[in-house]
This record gives structure tokens, sequence and C-alpha cells, in this order.
């Protein structure tokens, strides 16, 4: 079901649903099938929320630091504006001028915004959130605004943090998302962001924030009550990491450190894929041999998980082109290979950033000998090879796959969140939604007992 975080007055939930037949009646049912479930939504006052009509622009509004918040200078004011996004050669300098000042993730470069802004579906709206003080940009972000089915009589958009709304294309899948800021500024600037997206968003309108970390999760659960708002956690995930600096601190010998039945594992592979030849992990470095070996990522992706796979949107393939053509030169994308004897039995792309490398994709050759690790390898390689070259550790990025629990030593938890004003009809959704993921859940089990 999905979860709510409670923020401000008492509970009126109970009064809300009794003035509603309809929520009776679906909540009636919807107990049949969760007897133990209890709406964890308090029923808010409006906190000032806007009523006005379809917003384009949102009007340049001033902000201080909260008093909860880390303190700025108390001459600084942040005035933030969202605009329509008009000339992406200028939101480029922009943006290039900010990162350099900003600590941030991969996936607020310009390399990936920047080509994810080329590659934009149809009917795609995005605008430009921008932090400004004294006439300096302090912050930048894309919003995108996507209208949304809605149970009740309201219209409703969405607004997405650096996402479309477009359930193919957001399948790049952003992770540690958030908003680029001025370093000395940081927190503050995306206080004074998010308190100007709250402050406009109409009766029914959401404000998506995926794959971002318990910081900017706290940040964003303030500003909703401050402004009345609930916070939907749609989902929660963790990202599994090696931290490199533990590793050193044990002696500096990766294999080392992992569990025993792993080390076995990862030793007998590599036994028998040298019986095929020397084993190589081979970093790609020419753009050709880059796209080549992720032509051979996308084939054996597909091999593995068929119409589920990622390489079945055509969209996504073409994003990853263009993001590994501008990237490889740079050496901010690393595309690898694992060879026994002149086979590939695993291709890994792979991010880098400040230090550290990210995994994002793979490709293995997987054999009815369930010896054969190519992924186990693959990534035992890859992360001795990411030590050697002195960066601070490899990232599996969000997901449960089993070899990220055995080759990880420590974790990010990530989250996937929507504010909003508290209603029937968005309680009468979450409960939908509900539905719907257990149906599916059911769906696949008896597809699984069929099989």
């Amino acid at each position: 079901m999905a979860k709510y975080l409670a923020n401000g007055t008492a509970s009126k939930t109970e009064a809300a649903l009794s003035s509603d037949g309809l929520s009776r009646l679906f909540f009636g049912l919807a107990s049949m099938f969760w007897p133990e479930t209890i709406l964890l939504a308090k029923y808010l006052k409006d906190g000032g929320m806007s009523e006005s009509g379809d917003i384009s622009v949102v009007d340049a509004k001033r902000y201080r630091g909260a008093s909860d918040e880390p303190a700025m200078p108390q001459d600084t004011v942040i005035d933030v504006s969202v605009e329509i996004l008009q000339n992406i050669a200028k939101l480029e300098t922009d943006w290039k001028e900010l990162e350099a000042r900003a600590t941030h993730s991969f996936y607020l470069s310009w390399l990936w915004i920047g080509t994810w802004l080329r590659h934009l579906p149809a009917g795609a709206q995005p605008h430009v959130l921008v932090a400004r003080t004294s006439s300096k940009i302090v912050g930048l972000a894309i919003i995108c605004r996507r209208r949304a089915w809605s149970f009740g009589p309201h219209a409703r958009a969405r607004w997405l943090l650096n996402e479309t709304g477009d359930v193919h294309f957001d399948r790049l899948f952003i992770e540690y998302n958030n908003i680029l800021a001025e370093r000395s500024l940081a927190d503050a600037t995306r206080v004074a962001c998010l308190e100007a997206l709250a402050h406009h968003l109409r009766y029914s309108d959401e404000l998506v924030l995926s794959g971002i970390d318990p910081d900017f999760e706290l940040a964003a659960c303030r500003t909703a009550g401050r402004a009345g708002f609930l916070t939907e956690v749609k989902a929660e995930d963790t990202a599994r990491w090696i931290d490199f600096a533990k590793v050193r601190q044990k002696g500096g010998n990766y294999r080392a450190t992992l569990g025993r039945n792993t080390r076995q594992a990862v030793s007998r592979a590599m036994r028998l894929y040298a019986e095929r030849g020397p084993i190589e992990f081979r970093t790609l470095e020419a753009t050709s041999e880059a796209l080549a070996a992720f032509d051979l990522l996308a084939e054996l992706h597909q091999a593995r998980w068929r119409h589920k796979g990622s390489f079945a949107n055509p969209s996504f393939r073409r994003f990853h082109e263009d993001l590994i053509a501008r990237g490889v030169p740079t050496g901010t994308v690393r595309i690898s290979r694992t060879l026994a004897g002149d086979q590939t039995i695993g291709v890994l792309y792979n991010f880098v950033h400040d230090g550290r490398v990210l995994n994002y994709q793979s490709g293995f050759l997987f054999e009815r000998d369930g010896r054969l690790k190519p992924g186990l390898v693959s990534h035992v390689l890859a992360i001795e090879d990411s030590f050697g070259r002195g960066e601070r550790g490899y990232d599996f990025l969000a997901g449960a796959a089993g070899h990220k629990s055995h080759l990880a030593n420590a974790e990010h938890p990530l989250t996937w969140i929507a504010i909003g004003r508290d209603s029937p009809e968005r309680r009468i959704e979450a409960k939908l939604r509900g539905a719907k993921r257990v149906l599916g859940t059911i769906a696949t089990r008896m597809r699984q007992a069929a099989a």
C-alpha cells in the first residue's frame, strides 16, 4: 500500500471519510483486501495553497532559510522562478558554470541532463527552476509538468523534478536526484526552491521527487509540513556500494574482504573460465569500440530479460548511444568487456563521477553450468580495476540483485515521494494504486505457478 508521512495538525481522517459516501464504500471494499491497514494520512488545513488557473511560469519569490534548516547569511535573499525552457544553449552555459561551483551527483551533470533534454519525448513540458541571489544563479533544475488522471472533480498536474512523467521514458531511472545548487548556499537554496514549488501547487497538483537521498527527503518533508501538505512515500530502495576506504583499512585486498562463500564462488568461476584462455578485463577507450560493446550488452541483456528488458524501449537505446558518444572521450562513461579467451562473457556500462564508479547497466553470457558466474567475475574485476585507479568507490545503484549484497560493504537509502494536498480522492487513488500492485503480484505468482 502507499505509505503516508503525516505532517501538521491532529488527524481528521474519520471526519473526512464520513463526509464522502464513495470513500466509505471504497475503503469498505479495500478493507476486505487489507484488514490490517489503517490509512496513515492526516487531514490538514489548506495552508495557503494557490487556487489559481494553469501555471506556465511561477513568479519570482523571495525566501530566507527556515529556522530548522542550516543557517545562511541574514542578508542573503534567494529569488526563485520557474520558466519555460526556450534556449538549451543558454541553459547549457548556465548549468556548466554552476556545476563547477556545486557538489552534485552524476545525474545532475550536464552530460546526463543535456542528453536527457535532447531526447525528451513528444508532449514533455520542460521548465527551468532557477534560484538567484543578487542576480547570480545559485540553483538550477528541470521541472516537467504533466497532466495526470484524477479520481475527483479537480484537474491534476504532476510537477516532476528532472523527470518527464512519461512512464516509458522515465525508465532511464534517475537516482541521487536533487537540485543543482552552489556549494556555499546549497541547503538554503534547495529549501527556497522547494518552498517556491510547494507554494504554487494547485488544489490537486503533486510535486514528484524521485530517487532522492535522506537529506533532501527531510528538507522536502519539512517544506510539505510548513505548507500543510502530505508527503506520500511511493517507493523506497537501497543503493549498495563498495567504500574503498573500508577496503584500504583492511589491507587493500578487496577479495579478502568478501564472505567465504562469495570468495569461493569467484575463484571457482575464474578457474573454469581460465580453461578457455586468459581472463581479461578490458576498458574500451575508443568511442566506436564502446558503442560496439554496448550493442553486445543490449543483445545479452534482452536475451536474459526478453520483453521486460530495458532495451525493449527504442528511446532508451537512442539516449544511451548519444550519452556514450559524448561521455567516453572524457572518461565519464566507462564501458568494459570481460573476456575468457576470445569470448566476451560480460559487458559493464558504468559512469564515473567524483572518483566514484556507478554501475548503470550490464549484459552477461549466462550458461547452463551454474558454477560459471559472469556477473560476479565481471564486477569483481571492475571493482579491482577502479580500486587500482585510486578511485573512492563502486556503486551498484538501486535494485535488489543478489550479487550487490554479497559484494557491497556500504549502502545509501533512496526514496521516491510525492507532495500534495490531502483529500478524499487522493486517498482513494492511493488505495487504487495499492490494489493494482496487489493484483499485479497475484498475476505474477499465477504465471509462475503455471510455468
